[in-house]
């Protein structure tokens, strides 16, 4: 699943970043490993831009990010529901 189908709200984790178009290249994709977005990492859509659509706001670890929708589509995810303490 990739980040960008989430919907606002929705908790997961980082499964891998992969090229999602010939428009994103090895810098993009090192640029969002270095911001955080590593395999394991728990991720969650905080909420996405005017009509639904760009940029999403995401929070990964504890740091908060405004992703475009190529770089949320570099994103796969496994859906997590965090636990309740």
């Amino acid at each position: 699943m990739l980040l960008s189908t989430l919907p606002n709200g929705s908790h997961a984790v980082v499964a891998d970043v992969v090229a999602s178009s010939a428009d994103v290249g090895p810098a993009t994709l090192r640029r969002l490993g270095e911001l955080g977005f590593i395999p394991g990492e728990p991720v969650r859509v905080l909420r996405r831009g005017p009509g639904g659509r760009e940029p999403l706001a995401v929070q990964v670890g504890e740091t908060q990010f405004a992703l475009r929708l190529v770089e949320a589509n570099c994103i796969r995810v496994r859906i997590h529901e965090p636990s309740v303490c």
